[in-house]
């Protein structure tokens, strides 16, 4: 017990001193500079603050008994954990130094000092009244409940405590109410970002829970540069090596999946546009085909079906009624031979008003017919009314159609009359007015009638010359045996189609013209562009085809693949499986620190003639072509090198690709290989990363 008399005062100086301490860090904390010793103390906040929550309210609840004995053992509890507390309060404080900020943080803050200031008040003044120790008590409990309640968010999220009693239904987004940032690309960032980068924890001066915060940017510049995958920040750390430290996310945190950096790439290269929805992409573009992959385009609606009997009966040769897809009770009309068309048979349409959600009338005589009737279709959203002779008198029945998106008027001859009519359907989001008989200042006039309106008034192109779409690349596998048919083939039958198979650039002189399909018989890079008079010639197709080559009797690796790129060893170098464009797919072997050495045992009379070597390039991710590459054959009498020649050479960051470099084997007698890869050991001046290793990535050995 002297021993116990002597330390209890020393705790109750130390209350104070963790009171002060807290106080000077909690108000002039951002003026200090905090040694590193201590920042280790702060990261160790979260391994420290339960034992602390454990003494005060186990001390909380001695307090409040009647038992002298108990009471004591609580003011001693209460000492040590007033001190425990202290030292928790002091390392939060530290840690709070470190890229947290908010709310969220203030609130912790001062509930952890409010706790400890409690602490120290209960200790000191606990002999008072039973009133007072009931009610600091009480409150004692509730800040220590709200202190780690506010802790738990920064760490967790907002939505921690609750998560597992709120709903889990996810709203079905159909492709036309989807939203780029919103419905894409905001999903991902919520998923695998903002846990790092959000109110309380802001890393990198980049907040991400907020659209000001990821147009702001962080400390190391802007977070997207609309068009340009080499500025953005957040492509260039999405594609870092995994064991690089500013790889994005940590490599410690769950990983972005090969169709997630595909979107975030697609929409940087499409604008990166904050407030675009998905239908106003182009569709051949990359973020519109990712889109409409994800998002259903079945809406669903709330009203009940007609019967089956009901749509048999409407059913005959000129009208066919049928729902939008299996299962949904939407319906959809067709009409079909104008010269059997009976305006009145639109009157039978009543009997399923409410489930019409799409009605084509293209082709049908309707200039004297009265289209009131359809004002009843109260969820009809797609009218298509052209080449139909309709007047700008008879579009007045469709202010009615509250849920009317697109309305399709093209063949119709129009005058200024009509800017009044279309000018009132304030509710239709897509106008399409090709050859309307409008001028251009009647368009003019329309578009400021219907700012929110997107109108298609079809395409002129007198005087403008357009580039073609690429040649579209059939083939049928991208290994493959001994020999395989190629199709190219292009929308435009005039246009003429050049390719080449090794590897340069097609052009519409000296290139072979496409004509019959063609039969490869050994790897080949193939390019292709279309030409056509009057048009500018396409970009150019790719594609990197590979054919099977022999299996070796045995092989060595001198060095071993860096261990996040092992795939399955040397084996993976001949097990016939194309790599995915993703560095981290698990189906390539990676090298930085030693170079790509391989012995290869081939069988007796192999004959190998020729030897392909298959690469991934990602300058972003510094994944580079070799900056050597030295081949031996080798027989009972040794090593015979092979000329050198010069590498591929990367001169500035491009898309992720495949590369092949193809060599011409010695006519002699060998019986071995050795190949010896050497990645970049410096990354050019050019590059964000100038001076730092490079890798080399490689999935297939192809000996043929």
């Amino acid at each position: 017990m002297p021993k116990v008399s002597r330390i209890i005062p020393i705790l109750e100086n130390l209350l104070f001193f963790w009171l002060g301490l807290a106080l000077v860090l909690s108000l002039a904390g951002d003026r200090l500079s905090i040694p590193p010793i201590l920042q280790v103390l702060g990261r160790a906040h979260p391994l420290i603050l339960h034992f602390p929550i454990v003494l005060l309210l186990m001390a909380v609840g001695l307090l409040w008994v009647s038992d002298e004995r108990l009471k004591r053992a609580g003011a001693q509890i209460l000492l040590v954990g007033g001190n425990l507390t202290g030292i928790t309060v002091v390392a939060g404080l530290i840690l709070a130094s470190e890229e947290y900020e908010g709310d969220a943080l203030v609130w912790h803050q001062w509930l952890g000092v409010a706790s400890l200031l409690l602490s120290v008040l209960i200790y000191f003044f606990r002999e008072k009244s039973g009133k007072f120790v009931r009610i600091s008590t009480g409150t004692l409990a509730l800040a220590i409940i709200l202190t780690g309640h506010f802790g738990a968010n920064l760490t967790h999220g907002e939505d921690f405590l609750l998560a597992p009693i709120q709903s889990k239904e996810v709203d079905l987004v159909t492709l036309e109410e989807a939203e780029v940032f919103q419905h894409l690309v905001q999903p991902i960032l919520e998923a695998k970002c903002i846990a790092c980068h959000k109110e309380g924890k802001v890393k990198g001066e980049l907040r991400m829970d907020q659209l000001a915060g990821l147009q702001k940017g962080g400390k190391n510049g802007p977070f997207v540069v609309p068009g340009d995958l080499e500025k953005s920040l957040l492509i260039r750390r999405i594609n870092l090596p995994k064991e690089e430290k500013e790889h994005m996310p940590p490599k410690n945190k769950t990983q972005l999946t090969d169709e997630e950096i595909e979107i975030l790439e697609a929409w940087v290269a499409a604008g990166a546009s904050f407030d675009q929805k998905v239908t106003e992409l182009k569709a051949e573009e990359p973020l519109f085909q990712l889109a409409s992959n994800k998002f259903t385009a079945q809406k669903s609606y709330s009203f009940d079906p007609a019967s089956e009997s009901t749509i048999k009966d409407l059913n005959n040769f000129f009208r066919k009624v049928n729902t939008v897809f299996p299962g949904s009770p939407a319906l959809e009309v067709a009409y079909y031979g104008s010269s059997t068309f009976d305006p009145s048979s639109l009157k039978e349409l009543k009997k399923v008003r409410e489930q019409v959600v799409k009605i084509n009338l293209n082709r049908m005589p309707l200039a004297d017919v009265d289209l009131g009737i359809l004002g009843d279709f109260s969820n009809l959203e797609e009218l298509q009314l052209n080449t139909t002779g309709i007047t700008p008198t008879q579009l007045s029945s469709l202010e009615k159609l509250q849920n009317l998106r697109n309305l399709a008027l093209s063949g119709n001859q129009f005058d200024s009359e009509v800017i009044g009519a279309l000018g009132k359907l304030k509710q239709v989001q897509r106008l399409f007015l090709w050859n309307s008989g409008l001028n251009e200042a009647e368009k003019e006039e329309l578009k400021k009638a219907l700012p929110g309106t997107m109108i298609d008034f079809g395409f002129d192109g007198k005087g403008v010359i357009y580039a073609l779409n690429p040649p579209k690349i059939e083939f049928e596998t991208v290994l493959f045996q001994d020999s395989m048919e190629l199709i190219l083939s292009h929308p435009i039958r005039t246009a003429e189609i050049r390719y080449t198979l090794d590897g340069s650039e097609p052009d519409s002189l000296a290139s072979p013209i496409y004509s019959n399909p063609i039969w490869l018989k050994k790897t080949a890079q193939i390019r292709t562009k279309a030409f056509a008079k009057d048009w500018i010639g396409s970009q150019t197709a790719n594609a990197l085809l590979f054919k099977k080559g022999i299996n070796p009797k045995s092989y060595k690796l001198a060095f071993e693949p860096h261990t996040r790129y092992s795939a399955k060893g040397a084996t993976s170098l001949f097990d016939g499986i194309k790599g995915k464009t993703n560095h981290t797919s698990g189906d390539w072997l990676g090298f930085t620190d030693n170079p790509l050495e391989i012995e290869l045992f081939l069988e007796p009379d192999s004959k190998a003639q020729t030897l392909d070597l298959s690469f991934l390039f990602n300058e972003s991710a510094y994944i580079f072509p070799p900056e050597s590459v030295e081949i031996w054959t080798g027989n009972q009498s040794g090593w015979q090198k092979m000329p050198e020649t010069p590498s591929l050479t990367a001169t500035k960051l491009e898309e992720v690709r495949f590369g092949v470099l193809s060599y011409q084997l010695p006519d002699t007698d060998f019986e071995k290989l050795k190949i010896r890869l050497k990645p970049i050991s410096k990354l050019p001046a050019w590059h964000p990363g100038a001076g730092a290793k490079g890798w080399v990535f490689v999935d297939e050995i192809i000996i043929n």
